[in-house]
């Protein structure tokens, strides 16, 4: 990487720009960075870094104030650098966030983003690569193959911190060896091994915690439920000699509970047998008792049996004349139902006959028959006109949809005359509408084109007016700074006479103090101590002493004191009256000389000329939005006038059919009517003239037939009589019963017949014979005899169920215990091979952090970073042996450091003439400072191989030449022009005049009280 232009723009201690041409600096391969202390040295070295990567080094980036506080307060910061690198060139320019001077920003300045600009040249030409700040540093980073830690230290040597490197202890090494070369990913390896390592440890303390679990599990279940574990079992030493152990005893307990269960199980059995046996015999007794009170029961209810018997008898044999009594009954009961039906429907057929018009036939025939007050009606007449009548509501029915279509052109006919009116009154609104609309737009239009060349020139009137109002309030600023400006150049003025009064009376002072100067000397002199001009301690003839002399000191002090406090004055408003004829001159270039009348009036006439165009435009706008509004408006008016007078004709044309198809319908229905409103009024009348015929014809069969079967069944009863023997049908109807009074006496027969025949079949079985031989031999059974035999049995029934249960509860142990083993055994096989890798992991764990049997205690980072060390170590020495005359060289040593600290990155100072080791710290101001710089060029090298190779051609290294004698300073810029070889430029940062002397080509600092400013020297050259 090489630099090639740098350009400084009120950056740092530079107000100004400054240019610095790197290719001149480096015709010679070395030059010399040179100034004043607070000049600005290192400020050329900040504004490469942050050209590169958008920050400064260091503790100065945290300062934020980039900007030159010398610069103009409208200046731009600006840091401009072209280098190459790999074959490409480049062109970064960087502007740092800062706040520029503003009217409308907080407290008069608005803040400004950083801005970054990356180009490239190609084929003689600038391409634009990114103007992002963060692709433009990524690209850079990419380019050189460094970051900013890493650039600092390899191409700008930091001598001062390698001095403290060289005499640091390893552990405080440590943190910029790893800032250099990355070992981060070693970490890593350590932290991932140590995470694998604990979770190993997890998992075998897991392992442990579920073999303590199955040992416990063991425990709790082989205990009997009676006792607790320690106190009752004996605890082997190994898990699995006490699984065993635990095996045999669940075993040995399983069989005493079994045993003890089988002896509890005959005793229950036992006393269950002798309580049923008296149970069974208490209820047989019991039956007996019963037997015996039901058999009573059923004799002294037989009397009562037989005349219920006798009664069902007599039902039986009148129920036999039932059915036809029944028929009788309801026969006649149906001929007066008819009977009264045929009067009601001849008294409604009478009327109606008055009345109905279309009952006119039936009534001539009625009145040829008999009067009206007789049934004159005969079937066939009845029958003929019901068949007339069916007939014409038939044919009336056909002919109801041609009467709802009827309906239907009558309203669809009404319906037509209102669109046709309604269409006419649109059409002619339509027209009238659409001439309104043509009117509008004509209007419109004439009032439009005037106005469009007046609001072209709205945005130049505006213009022109804000114009003319910034220059009324420049002339007020230009006004108020050319009076600011004559007070600042009066009290200048004034000043300025004053210090060149105080500076003329302190000159005078001075060059009487001059004269009386042997006086002064003079009285300063005292026995036996040499002079200061001579150096003799005699004084023979000393000059007289002049009392006015000390006068004289004390007065010319004074007034050197008012000199320079006048002189600051006058500074100060040097200062002060530049700024403010600055900011005159600077409002008179924008117009702020104008006459302020002339200034008002114009901004007055262009105000008033923006607000004529603006009300133009604002007028012009609306006026072509109306137009196009009227446009939309006509063109969707007259196509609907179109379809308004088209649908007008359709409609027109339709009217006129429906009126024809209608007036031809109503002639033929109105004929059908028959006077009535509607063919569904007559209709609705013919039905209820058909039913009444209908009824009066459904009453008269009903009568003929009611009488016909009332008469049968009175003949069918009358001969069934004689046969039943009774005598008359009363006398049947006396000795009938309701059929639920029969059926409940039936049912009061049976039963009393079934419950006698049970008592003798119980009489007659087994357990009631052996009942009544039982209680006549024994007796019968006492109740406390039984108690004492149940109480016994519930007892043996709960030591059984206790004694099975806890059989069944040592057998699930004893399986339960099985398993735990079984799982025991093959849990703690496949534990082997996880303790194994956990302690490996361990190990290994420990000995890459630095533990364990690492009796280095260098962890792996160390490792890593002591081998990068001891190339440093290498490279370095090639350099501290031309420096130190072959005298020095720097060894890495890993030798353990003490109390168990971490070791590792330890760095030792060989003597080559004494052939003995020393720690750096031993090495003088002089030799540290070479060692220092031999250890920072080293670095540089190694860090370069590390960064890929990147070819480094531009170098700095920043101050320590002061502590060298003139031999060790020949023999380092020696070594530092060895670095020229391959095109290498070195840049020195020093203010040793040796090191003036010595380089010609220098880039000078020159410091003042208005900013720094850079020259290059190069009279070599020259």
């Amino acid at each position: 990487m090489r630099i090639h232009r740098l350009e400084i723009s009120a950056f740092g201690p530079f107000a100004g720009t400054e240019h610095i041409d790197f290719d001149r600096l480096s015709a010679h391969g070395l030059f010399l960075l040179n100034g004043p202390t607070g000049a600005g040295k290192t400020s050329v070295l900040d504004a490469i870094c942050f050209a590169l990567y958008g920050s400064v080094p260091g503790a100065r980036q945290e300062g934020k104030r980039l900007r030159s506080d010398h610069a103009d307060a409208s200046a731009e910061p600006r840091v401009t650098c072209e280098f190459s690198a790999k074959g490409r060139h480049f062109e970064v320019s960087r502007i740092p966030a800062w706040n520029r001077p503003s009217a409308r920003g907080r407290n008069g300045f608005t803040e400004q983003k950083a801005n970054t600009l990356l180009r490239e040249r190609v084929d003689g030409q600038w391409i634009e690569k990114s103007g992002r700040n963060d692709e433009a540093g990524a690209e850079i980073s990419s380019v050189l193959g460094m970051d900013r830690d890493q650039f600092t230290r390899v191409v700008m040597l930091p001598q001062g911190d390698f001095a403290a490197f060289l005499r640091s202890k390893p552990a405080d090494r440590l943190d910029l060896l790893q800032s250099l070369f990355g070992t981060q990913r070693f970490e890593a390896v350590e932290q991932e091994l140590a995470r694998r390592a604990a979770d190993s440890r997890a998992e075998v303390a897991g392992l442990n915690n579920q073999l303590d679990l199955l040992l416990a599990q063991a425990r709790s279940e082989a205990a009997p439920p009676e006792q607790d574990l320690p106190g009752a079992l004996p605890q082997p030493e190994g898990p699995e000699e006490l699984l065993d152990w635990l095996q045999e005893a669940v075993a040995a307990r399983a069989a005493a509970l079994q045993s003890a269960a089988e002896q509890a199980e005959a005793q229950r059995t036992g006393s269950a047998r002798r309580l049923e046996a008296a149970a069974a015999r208490t209820a047989r007794q019991a039956k007996l008792s019963a037997a015996e009170r039901r058999r009573a029961a059923a004799d002294a209810a037989a009397p009562e049996l037989e005349g219920k018997s006798e009664r069902l008898g007599l039902h039986r044999k009148a129920e036999v004349l039932g059915g036809q009594l029944h028929a009788m009954d309801r026969a006649g009961d149906a001929e007066e139902r008819a009977a009264r039906a045929m009067a009601e429907a001849a008294d409604k057929l009478h009327a109606a006959v008055l009345l109905d018009p279309e009952l006119v036939a039936l009534s001539a025939a009625g009145q040829g028959n008999g009067g009206p007050g007789e049934p004159f009606f005969e079937a066939e007449v009845l029958r003929s006109e019901l068949s007339r009548l069916r007939s014409l509501r038939a044919v009336l029915e056909e002919r109801l949809p041609d009467e709802a279509r009827l309906d239907g052109m009558v309203a669809r006919r009404t319906e037509l005359q209102t669109t046709l009116k309604q269409l006419g009154q649109a059409s002619r609104a339509g027209a009238a509408a659409l001439d309104a609309l043509r009117d509008e737009a004509a209007v419109l239009l004439a009032r439009v084109q005037p106005l469009e060349e007046l609001a072209a020139e709205a945005q130049l009137r505006t213009k022109e007016a804000a114009a003319a109002e910034e220059l009324v309030a420049m002339v007020s600023r230009h006004t108020a700074a050319v009076q600011v400006c004559s007070g600042v150049t009066e009290r200048h003025r004034l000043a300025r006479d004053d210090h060149q009064n105080h500076r003329q009376r302190w000159l005078d002072l001075r060059e009487e103090r001059l004269a009386n100067a042997a006086a002064e000397l003079a009285s300063q002199l005292l026995p036996a101590e040499p002079c200061p001009v001579c150096g003799s301690p005699e004084h023979p003839s000393p000059a007289p002493a002049a009392t006015a002399a000390l006068a004289v000191a004390e007065a010319e002090r004074v007034a050197q004191e008012a000199c320079e406090a006048a002189e600051a004055v006058l500074a100060s408003l040097e200062t002060e009256l530049a700024e403010v004829r600055q900011q005159v001159a600077v409002l008179a270039a924008q117009g702020g000389d104008t006459p302020p009348e002339e200034a008002r009036a114009d901004a007055a006439l262009a105000k008033e000329r923006a607000d004529q165009a603006v009300l133009a435009a604002t007028e012009l706008a609306a006026g072509r939005e109306r137009q196009m509004e009227l446009g939309d408006q006509i063109s969707a008016a007259e196509s609907t006038q179109a379809a308004t007078e088209s649908r007008v004709a359709k409609t027109d044309s339709t009217l006129l059919e429906v009126l024809e198809q209608a007036d031809a319908l109503d002639g033929a229905l109105r004929k059908l009517r028959a006077g009535y409103p509607t063919l569904g009024g007559r209709i609705t009348s013919l039905s209820g003239t058909t039913a009444l015929l209908e009824r009066t014809d459904a009453a008269r069969t009903s009568l003929e037939q009611a009488r016909l079967r009332a008469a049968d069944a009175g003949q069918q009863l009358e001969q069934a009589l004689p046969d039943s023997g009774f005598e008359s049908v009363d006398a049947v109807r006396s000795v009938l019963l309701p059929a639920p009074d029969a059926a409940a006496l039936e049912a009061a027969i049976r039963a009393g017949q079934d419950e006698a025949a049970r008592v003798a079949e119980l009489f007659a079985g087994e357990e009631l014979t052996l009942a009544a031989r039982e209680l006549e031999s024994d007796g019968p059974v006492e109740a406390a005899e039984l108690e004492l035999l149940r109480a016994e049995g519930a007892v043996a029934e709960r030591t059984a169920r206790q004694a099975v249960v806890g059989a069944g509860l040592a057998d699930k142990s004893v399986l339960t215990v099985r398993r735990i083993a079984a799982d025991y055994a093959r849990l703690a096989a496949s534990g082997q091979g996880p303790r194994k890798r956990a302690a490996l992991l361990t190990a290994v764990s420990e000995a890459a952090r630095g533990a364990g049997d690492n009796t280095y205690r260098m962890s792996l980072n160390s490792y890593v970073l002591a081998a990068r060390l001891e190339q440093v170590a290498i490279a370095a020495s090639e350099r501290l042996v031309g420096m130190s005359d072959g005298r020095y060289t720097l060894q890495h040593t890993d030798a353990k450091a003490a109390r168990g600290a971490k070791s590792g990155l330890g760095l030792e100072v060989v003597d080559q003439w004494t052939g003995h080791r020393r720690d750096t710290a031993t090495l003088s101001g002089g030799e540290s400072f070479m060692a220092s710089l031999a250890l920072a060029l080293g670095l540089a090298d190694v860090v370069q191989q590390e960064s890929g190779g990147v070819d480094i051609e531009t170098l700095f290294v920043d101050e320590g030449f002061g502590s060298l004698d003139e031999q060790a300073l020949e023999q380092v810029m020696d070594a530092l022009e060895g670095l020229r070889d391959g095109g290498r430029v070195v840049g020195l940062v020093s203010h040793v005049p040796e090191m003036k002397q010595r380089i010609n080509t220098q880039l000078q600092v020159v410091k003042g009280r208005n900013g720094s400013t850079l020259h290059i020297s190069d009279d070599a050259v020259a």
